[in-house]
């Protein structure tokens, strides 16, 4: 959305007394820089996260030097995220994206030693530096998070992130599965007690209606599992997310995916039960319960995104509600 739009959300965000601000950045959508800028000058509270940054068109030491200033203009409130990024947008780039684990260690491990003011010397698979160093930083501790889906990367988070960050069209399912996985890979690790954040984002509709939300949340899900699903953009992980986590066994799911794919409405395609795999909508007191399911897979942040014409008006609801 436009950067003042982006503006509007956040001070209603603040002023219901919500805890974070989450950008994503995808290649050719737009950049965030703008938006970010804008909102930490209109906020003083919020911390102001991005999920993700990606390393292959914003090289690791250039996230620092991003990172670094921006702390300094939101007074400490930076949040960075760091993940592989969407594949076959990258490869449009002319990027090689077929080392994406050694890409995001490698990007994890520059950053977070430059964000810490180290002098850093490096030599990675896919990243490396040579005696580099950052200005003068506001501080040495500012969160690094990192997408994952797989199994292979959630081992990586849990050996190298502040915390987990796991995509939209995620079910509690494969929530509570990824947060075993990690947390059990981080005991391994010697890090009992990180990653400390799991953040996941997902759609959210609030209305007194809860029919009325739950018909503006279907049509918002069929687009997205078109989207990741048959147009192809997301990860083979995440496809398996969608598919094997949401209670539907496989020709369901396919029947599904094939009557959105013939323009059936959402409404007739998606029952309740399915949306409430991918999205939380309905009343406050619908929304809130939905959020307790996630809260018990593990997730300490949701990073609700409000659809329809009135997330001014969603944010307050929600914010009213957990006062």
């Amino acid at each position: 959305m436009p950067p003042s739009a982006c503006v509007e959300q956040a001070v209603a965000a603040e002023r219901a007394g919500l805890s974070t601000l989450w950008f994503a950045e995808n290649p050719f959508t737009r950049g965030v820089w703008p938006a970010m800028a804008a909102c930490a000058v209109a906020t003083q509270r919020l911390r102001i996260g991005i999920g993700v940054f990606n390393p292959y068109n914003r090289h690791p030491t250039l996230m620092a030097m991003e990172m670094a200033a921006f702390d300094e203009l939101s007074a400490g409130r930076a949040v960075l995220g760091i993940g592989a990024g969407i594949g076959t947008k990258v490869r449009k780039m002319q990027l090689a994206t077929d080392r994406p684990i050694a890409a995001v260690r490698d990007a994890m491990t520059i950053a977070r030693r430059l964000l810490r003011g180290e002098d850093v010397s490096y030599t990675g698979k896919v990243f490396s530096v040579d005696g580099v160093r950052q200005f003068p930083l506001r501080r040495t501790d500012m969160p690094i998070l990192m997408a994952a889906m797989g199994e292979q990367a959630l081992r990586l988070c849990a050996e190298v992130a502040d915390g987990l960050m796991i995509s939209n069209m995620c079910p509690p399912a494969y929530t509570r599965r990824a947060v075993g996985i990690m947390r059990e890979a981080a005991a391994r690790a010697g890090r009992p007690a990180a990653p400390r954040e799991v953040v996941q984002y997902v759609p959210c509709a609030v209305r007194d209606d809860g029919d009325e939300a739950r018909r503006l949340a279907k049509d918002t899900v069929a687009a997205m599992l078109t989207a990741y699903w048959s147009q192809g953009t997301a990860s083979p992980a995440t496809r398996a997310a969608i598919a094997d986590e949401n209670g539907l066994d496989p020709g369901e799911f396919a029947h599904v995916m094939g009557r959105l794919g013939r323009g059936e409405p959402p409404a007739t395609v998606l029952d309740d039960r399915l949306l409430a795999e991918y999205a939380i909508a309905g009343t406050v007191d619908e929304c809130l319960e939905r959020c307790r399911v996630y809260a018990e897979a593990g997730v300490t942040e949701l990073g609700i995104w409000p659809v329809g014409h009135r997330a001014i008006d969603d944010l307050a609801r929600l914010g009213a509600a957990l006062r």
